[in-house]
């Protein structure tokens, strides 16, 4: 499950284009964030998750926040200032469970880097979605999770809606305002774009009757599944908090959307799918959070792109990225696997996997502290763009982020370690939930590394 939204530039306090997103997956799904060079590629094909197309000649620089297993991406900004989120839908066009096929995460990324526009991402994605299907297992260690996508797609200047079913799709363009997706169809009879013959092939599968016009979320969402996602809970919920910022909306205000909970007081164990910020607890729950993005798109300035590089926004901190025509070095470096490492997205791993099992008590003295390591680095990143931009403060910028985040965790997991002695029924149903969670990921010790 996942949730995007996008803020245009009439919504926005500076003029900019603000993109947000979580990525809801496996909670032992870590996720890696890299910045790729732009390349003139040699290569005649490119390897994708499961198959391999024509590659282009040149390639765009990108950042990118990806399964660690999968080559395609979960969200990502390129060089010219694309911003994409996508997201899991469910229609009524059967998956083939075949694997020879694209996944939303593969178009994601080759749109970014062979877009320079939102309108060219979208032409992007259409095409390879018609030409090479999206028939590809989006799940870890389910290997029976296959859906179709949505993508929000934003520039510096407009935001596209793509919804699809199959090779199928409807785009609709947002040039003003606050525009959120999640799991569900959203587009109804208003699109201004189609894949050719939709129209026949709806009234073919009886998806619509002959004569009506085509409502593309009546006719092809499945209800079951759609409903299951909670999305219908959920992107209310985004689209009613960022449209209270009309002509003010900031990043932070994007960063406490991806942060915030359905519930409150919010207490883990009983957490459900119907947060934006989500817990897993069990087979009805089985998502958390696993990454979160917000790019802020300028024209004719440096983008940032601030990413968690962490589960649970909750807990985490936005650190900044830029785009500096090289690969990402120090901390952000050592990429996550399947098990425990020094990496940011693990070491952040075991604080969150102890403090939930009693977050209100770790809140009340890590939130704080956390908050206003958040605002220094806001308060960091405005003043280097103040200035004429350098590569070199801003790349200092990004590894000290990375450091303040981990010596914070440093700081406070021995907190997280400390545990009440009083058990609530549904509290030791969920230790039980992350015991198992603990064993498949090899996680031997409390806060250990495996």
């Amino acid at each position: 499950m996942c949730d995007t939204f996008a803020a245009l530039p009439d919504h926005t306090a500076g003029g900019c284009v603000v993109l947000g997103k979580n990525s809801d997956r496996e909670p032992n799904e870590a996720q890696v964030v890299e910045r790729i060079p732009a390349r003139e590629q040699t290569e005649k094909t490119v390897k994708c998750t499961y198959i391999a197309i024509p590659q282009v000649a040149r390639t765009n620089e990108v950042i990118l926040c990806r399964p660690f297993w999968m080559w395609g991406a979960e969200m990502g900004v390129n060089e010219h200032g694309v911003a994409i989120g996508n997201e899991a839908v469910f229609t009524k066009i059967p998956a083939g469970r075949t694997n020879t096929g694209l996944t939303g995460m593969d178009l994601l990324r080759l749109s970014l880097e062979r877009s320079n526009t939102a309108q060219n991402a979208l032409q992007c994605i259409s095409q390879l979605l018609e030409q090479y299907g999206q028939d590809g297992c989006g799940g870890y260690k389910n290997k029976r999770f296959f859906y179709h996508n949505s993508f929000l797609i934003a520039d510096t200047r407009e935001v596209w809606v793509l919804e699809t079913a199959a090779r199928h799709w409807v785009a609709q363009q947002i040039t003003h305002g606050f525009r959120s997706i999640s799991n569900g169809l959203t587009i109804e009879e208003q699109f201004d774009l189609h894949s050719n013959g939709l129209q026949d092939y709806a009234r073919r599968q009886q998806l619509t009757g002959q004569g009506e016009t085509l409502n593309f979320r009546k006719a092809f969402s499945d209800r079951f599944y759609t409903y299951m996602s909670s999305c219908g809970i959920r992107q209310p919920q985004s689209a009613t908090q960022g449209g209270n910022h009309p002509g003010s909306f900031l990043p932070q205000d994007a960063m406490q959307i991806l942060s915030s909970h359905y519930t409150t007081p919010f207490n883990p164990a009983r957490a459900t799918t119907q947060s934006i910020c989500m817990h897993a607890t069990g087979l009805t729950n089985p998502s958390q959070t696993v990454g979160s993005m917000v790019a802020v798109l300028r024209s004719g300035k440096p983008h940032t792109v601030w990413v968690t590089g962490t589960s649970m926004p909750c807990l985490s901190v936005y650190k900044p990225l830029f785009f500096a025509g090289n690969p990402l070095s120090g901390a952000w470096s050592i990429l996550p696997g399947a098990t425990p490492n020094h990496s940011l997205w693990w070491q952040a791993e075991m604080l969150h996997r102890n403090a939930i099992h009693h977050y209100k008590e770790f809140l009340k003295q890590y939130d704080a502290p956390r908050l206003r390591l958040q605002n220094a680095l806001i308060g960091n990143e405005n003043l280097l763009l103040s200035g004429k931009f350098d590569t070199r403060n801003a790349e200092t910028l990004s590894e000290q982020a990375a450091q303040q985040h981990l010596q914070l965790i440093a700081r406070f997991l021995p907190e997280a370690l400390k545990r009440g002695k009083h058990q609530p029924f549904h509290q030791i149903w969920h230790r039980l939930y992350w015991k198992i969670q603990n064993q498949a990921a090899k996680i031997n010790r409390p806060g250990g590394a495996g």
